[in-house]
């Protein structure tokens, strides 16, 4: 599940008997155990099991299979699912948390990149007589356009978890959904839930609070999991608002990363930087030009402590990067923004301090 708290090797093997083990977890529900024919003589001698394709596990893509029939049940449950729904899950793996949903919705499309675990996922649904509602779509879910859909639920791979929410919120081919129901590394969705107010409060949740609901539903243990992490993990309900704001998200996204860049600093700290001042001054000379400047949207916090000057190439002519500095200090005055950290502002109070900006003539996306 998680790349990141991987174990060290850079494969981990699941053989044939650990996959039994797996498998045999879910019989209760299924009412299938795919190894219940096997016998000694058959399938299921040592000389099979030898010749059996082992399966490993990429820590590239951090693949780790929940098997807690229990935890798996209240994840549906607590996505709301219903008869009628179609459902998107991504990285299904060998489709436990897929065969699950099975029993609940309509349909479920999973997108699944490993060609393995497509035959494992396609092999299970076929034996419980479940084919017929199962899509597997192979390939990236970060290059993929989804189909339409009414609510997503999935077991998310730590290293996409920022730009797959991205994808979900914010691209403009996906159809409108209920909601999506994610399991997300525990610390990463802290980060996610943190409010205004909080000094965790970041660029991550400021951009997704601007356009959905989060909502903390249940800790999940790492001992659910095989192989088990090093962490436990987290299960959110991301619900997208149904009123979407009225405001560019390039010009949002650009001013958020500029607000986070020294999140604990004061506004006023951080737009007195001349390498801040020459930035604008850039954006608005492109502005000016008819000229774009591409800010994509990055979830991470990204502050850095490199104070290099990335206004280069702007030409200033004397007094004016000062003339500029005062005006921009001048909005953050009128606006009682001056002496406030970004961590302890509203979404409300970050769209009133962008609309002052842009009234001003200043903008942050070119």
């Amino acid at each position: 599940m998680r790349g990141s708290i991987f174990q060290p090797r850079p494969y981990l093997l699941l053989s044939h008997t650990r996959l039994r083990h797996v498998f045999r977890s879910f019989a209760k529900l299924n009412t299938f155990d795919p190894f219940e024919n096997e016998s000694q003589e058959g399938k299921g001698g040592k000389d099979a099991e030898a010749e059996e394709e082992p399966l490993y596990l990429h820590r590239s893509r951090g693949q780790h299979l929940l098997t807690n029939q229990r935890v798996l049940d209240a994840i549906v449950g607590k996505a709301g699912v219903e008869r009628t729904d179609t459902v998107l899950e991504i990285g299904p793996g060998t489709g436990n948390l897929t065969l699950t949903l099975l029993h609940h919705v309509r349909h479920v499309i999973a997108v699944e990149i490993d060609q393995r675990m497509i035959r494992a996922l396609n092999s299970r649904a076929s034996m419980l007589g479940l084919a017929h509602q199962l899509t597997v779509i192979s390939g990236d879910a970060l290059k993929t356009q989804f189909p339409p859909f009414d609510l997503c639920v999935a077991n998310i791979p730590y290293g996409i978890s920022s730009p797959l929410i991205a994808k979900l919120l914010f691209d403009q081919t996906i159809t409108p959904f209920r909601n999506a129901t994610l399991l997300l590394q525990k610390e990463f969705a802290s980060r996610l839930l943190a409010r205004p107010g909080d000094s965790a409060f970041n660029r991550l949740a400021v951009n997704v609070q601007l356009v959905a609901h989060v909502q903390h539903l249940m800790g999940v243990s790492k001992r659910d999991f095989v192989p088990c992490p090093k962490v436990d993990s987290s299960l959110v309900k991301i619900v997208p608002n149904s009123v979407k704001p009225n405001v560019d998200l390039k010009e949002w996204w650009a001013f958020t990363r500029t607000c986070f860049c020294k999140k604990n600093k004061t506004l006023g700290a951080i737009f007195r930087q001349k390498k801040k001042v020459l930035e604008l001054m850039k954006r608005r000379s492109m502005v000016r030009k008819g000229g774009n400047d591409e800010c994509g949207f990055v979830f991470e916090d990204d502050e850095s402590e490199d104070d290099g000057e990335e206004g280069e190439g702007v030409e200033v002519k004397g007094g004016e990067v000062s003339e500029f500095k005062e005006k921009v200090l001048s909005v953050l005055k009128d606006g009682g923004y001056e002496d406030k950290r970004p961590s302890k502002l509203s979404i409300d109070q970050f769209l009133h301090l962008l609309t002052m900006f842009n009234n001003g003539g200043i903008r942050f996306h070119g």
